[in-house]
């Protein structure tokens, strides 16, 4: 008996991130790596390398620690959202509850008429 041979499952790549790091700094008018630095050593208490803020800064990163996105968004005051987003992604960070389904109900009845005369204030 002999089995088959295996074969490599191909799976889709997931889509690209696009990194807006330049450009949520320069919407908060941030435009060096020198600037940025500054702002992660002073708000967020994170000091990296001159290199490591440039690398950053100029390209798409492949992998980004939560610590080091954390402290972006406190130094840019920001959201992970404004740093990145998948391409063609139109949907709001956050997801849309979804309304409770509603049982019939019948309308309350009217109450008929008190019988009774309200008393006077005392």
């Amino acid at each position: 008996m002999t089995t088959p041979p295996l074969r490599a499952v191909e799976t889709p790549a997931p889509p690209p991130v696009e990194w807006k790091l330049r450009m949520t700094a320069a919407q908060r008018g941030i435009w060096t790596g020198t600037e940025l630095r500054r702002l992660l050593a002073e708000r967020a208490g994170l000091e990296l390398s001159a290199a490591s803020v440039s690398a950053l800064f100029t390209k798409q990163p492949s992998q980004v620690k939560l610590s080091t996105l954390t402290a972006l968004c406190a130094a840019l005051d920001c959201t992970p959202g404004d740093l990145l987003t998948l391409p063609g992604s139109t949907a709001p960070s956050m997801p849309q509850p979804r309304p409770d389904p509603v049982p019939d109900r019948q309308p309350p009845q009217q109450q008929p008429a008190s019988r009774h005369r309200s008393l006077p204030p005392l």
